[in-house]
């Protein structure tokens, strides 16, 4: 990163650290209810982190080459645990790891490369849990599932801009044209429970002096999952479908289509 780059970052994780400070204050509340919410469907397990920051933030230096932001849905089990408290260290980030360890040619390693991001910190064990939480909590819990998605759609989105935008710094570091990926787009349809979140990135990206789209989101892709392998399935489709045999090509123009089929109400 070049120092511009730096101080944008370093400015987003105290920002997230505090916020994900203030947002555990109702861990209290958030925890008999995540639990109720797995019973019908999930075996039981600890939960020991009702609210997840990525401590995998902390291990970034301004050393680092970020070449790419990845958006997940929200922390699971594997993610929540004191042992971890990281994102995707489950079954999806290991395939989103053997991905890219598959097609070096996108010269990005999973984890030493990427910012890995959610729509939101509140854990449960399965995204849609998170309806329960917003139908049994409360007017708190409620304001605290769209507070935090609308927090980090803006947030994430100036850091991404931010990225893009640095200059060289004095060493001539030039900045890397990166992407953001929004992994999981489910509940981004209709009406799932991360509308709120599509709804304030999208605005994050309009052009205040025109109210077009800056030139950021052309940098913005949507992709299925990492779970249950649905990326690389949906992405092997495309390309015997679309006989494209580029890989970056293809990750491209599949990003995009999967883009318009989300944002096209707006």
């Amino acid at each position: 990163m070049n120092k511009n780059q730096w101080n944008a970052f370093c400015k987003f994780r105290t920002e997230f650290k505090e916020k994900c400070i203030e947002w555990g204050k109702l861990s209290a509340m958030l925890l008999p209810l995540q639990k109720e919410a797995a019973q019908k469907d999930t075996p039981a397990y600890p939960v020991e982190n009702p609210v997840v920051y990525n401590t995998t933030l902390d291990e970034i230096t301004e050393n680092d080459e970020i070449k790419l932001i990845v958006i997940g849905d929200n922390p699971g089990k594997n993610e929540q645990l004191n042992k971890n408290k990281k994102y995707l260290v489950g079954m999806a980030g290991k395939i989103a790891d053997r991905f890219f360890k598959r097609n070096p040619e996108l010269q990005i390693d999973f984890r030493k490369n990427v910012i890995i991001l959610n729509k939101t910190p509140v854990h449960t064990a399965k995204t849609s849990h998170l309806k329960y939480l917003t139908k049994n909590g409360g007017s708190e819990i409620q304001k605290l599932i769209y507070d935090s998605q609308l927090w980090m759609a803006e947030k994430t989105a100036k850091l991404h801009q931010d990225f893009l935008s640095a200059g060289t710094d004095g060493s001539g570091h030039t900045r890397h044209p990166m992407e953001l990926w929004l992994v999981g787009y489910a509940e981004l349809k209709n009406h799932g429970i991360f509308i709120p979140y599509k709804e304030s990135i999208f605005n994050a990206y309009k052009n205040t002096s025109t109210g077009g789209l800056c030139a950021a989101w052309q940098k913005v892709k949507v992709y299925q999952h990492f779970s249950m392998n649905r990326f690389s399935i949906d992405l092997n489709d495309f390309m015997k479908k679309s006989k494209q045999a580029n890989l970056q090509a293809s990750l491209e123009k599949l990003g995009d289509i999967h883009k318009n089929e989300i944002f096209s109400v707006f």
